[in-house]
């Protein structure tokens, strides 16, 4: 599984480094040969969304979207685990409803294409949906997470504490 969910680091970098091949290529044509090359925004924006919706899942996974655990940190361990446990829930339901509404708005706009290239938006739009669904699988492995958690004692929550953020740990 580790190898596995390195593949998200991969799938947003690569774009990443696509988009800004792309870019210096446009800024180098533009100014350099006054020959601007018309077919970079679209690029860029299709990019952009993939970029953004992949390093999201990578970002889930290894724990790095922004939260602040201020009040689950204050409150005795268990009952910070069932806090975490219900924003955690909470959370997937929101990427879910957007997972949903991304797929709606890739599914009403399959047919439109791009004034260039003639990509389908469908390609740009369900990218939220990608997005959205690979968050809310690493959210619900950290709910699982949680639950294990709650069912050990609090020498043994502390050990596993120091062995996951150890170098070498399992994150």
């Amino acid at each position: 599984m580790p190898k596995f969910g390195k593949i998200w680091g991969w799938a947003a970098g690569i774009p990443l480094l696509v988009l800004v091949v792309v870019t210096i290529a446009a800024v180098f044509m533009r100014y350099l040969f006054n020959a601007p090359l018309q077919w970079t925004e679209e690029v860029s924006g299709l990019l952009m969304i993939w970029i953004v919706m992949l390093g999201g899942i990578a970002a889930e996974r290894d724990g790095q979207q922004l939260t602040i655990p201020l009040l689950p940190d204050a409150l005795p361990r268990r009952v910070g685990l069932v806090m975490n446990i219900v924003v955690s829930a909470f959370s997937i339901a929101i990427l879910a409803y957007m997972g949903w509404l991304g797929w709606q708005l890739a599914g009403r706009a399959q047919y439109k294409l791009t004034q260039i290239l003639g990509v389908s938006w469908f390609w740009i739009d369900v990218a939220v949906s990608v997005g959205a669904a690979g968050m809310a699988v690493y959210t619900l492995f950290r709910i699982v997470r949680y639950v294990r958690e709650f069912g050990l004692s609090d020498a043994e929550a502390a050990a596993l504490a120091k062995q996951t953020t150890a170098p070498g740990g399992h994150e």
